[in-house]
């Protein structure tokens, strides 16, 4: 299946890029906040890989975020973003991306996230490693918080929920090389993959905004778990590191109103 994943990521953000071109502000839309916004590229670009899938393996179940659940009794289910990092998308700049995974009885077993911006295609099937364009990629081998370049998102800020990432932020920046924002959580978790961010942390996600990122990141080599130390990701949060700074990101999560120190 890993294939036909792959396919449908590139020609669904091939048609997400086609029809920027002409996108107008009538079709951009608020959806929930003022904020968190959709456009009609989103739910056409969703509707156009459901199609695909629908046609392909007709009995399975489909968790979309703009068409939401689509029961079955199939033990498989794909989790679709369409277009994650919409404010980029709808700027037109490049950190946008297609986001597909493949579950089989509530564990994720393939994705794949296209960068159509970038040209970029990574992906992974559970156990196999993970790729970017054929190559297989690695998480770095950084250790040090003073020399880590982390990522992180601010969905709970945007949904004005509480507690919110503020607090947390404000300590990693003070011990991090450099901690950078992107607005898209699947690419970060790539990116995380690749070994060009040493990792990532954010809360208030939904779980096709991480599917198919967690499994490329996992497959990569990096420790992929909640603020708690569990899997129940992304709903206690999530945390995507290298095994090296694990237990330092770690120890500022769980410990969010200490003073700052040097490692």
């Amino acid at each position: 299946m890993l294939e036909f994943i792959k396919k449908l990521a590139v020609d669904a953000g091939k048609l997400a890029m086609e029809r920027r071109q002409t996108l107008t502000g009538n079709a951009i839309y608020a959806k929930g906040t003022d904020v968190d916004m959709v456009t009609d590229v989103d739910r056409e670009t969703e509707a156009f890989i459901i199609n695909k899938i629908q046609a392909n393996y007709p009995g399975h179940g489909i968790f979309g975020e703009e068409s939401g659940v689509k029961v079955s009794d199939s033990p498989y289910r794909w989790v679709i973003d369409p277009i994650d990092g919409t404010v980029s998308f709808i700027h037109d700049t490049h950190y946008w991306c297609v986001s597909i995974a493949l579950q089989k009885e509530g564990e994720t077993i393939a994705g794949a996230i296209y960068a159509p911006k970038l040209d970029e295609l990574f992906y992974a099937e559970k156990g196999k490693g993970a790729f970017l364009n054929g190559r297989e990629i690695h998480v770095s081998s950084c250790n040090s918080m003073l020399s880590a370049v982390l990522a992180t998102g601010f969905a709970c800020v945007r949904a004005r929920q509480k507690p919110d990432n503020m607090i947390y932020f404000a300590q990693i920046l003070r011990q991090a090389q450099g901690v950078r924002r992107g607005g898209s959580a699947a690419l970060d978790l790539c990116h995380v993959a690749a070994g060009r961010y040493d990792g990532y942390w954010e809360m208030k996600l939904n779980l096709y905004d991480i599917a198919a990122g967690a499994l490329i990141a996992a497959e990569a080599g990096a420790v992929v778990c909640d603020f708690k130390r569990k899997q129940n990701f992304p709903d206690d949060g999530i945390i995507c590191v290298t095994p090296g700074l694990f237990d330092k990101l770690m120890y500022v999560i769980e410990h969010p109103q200490m003073e700052y120190a040097n490692e």
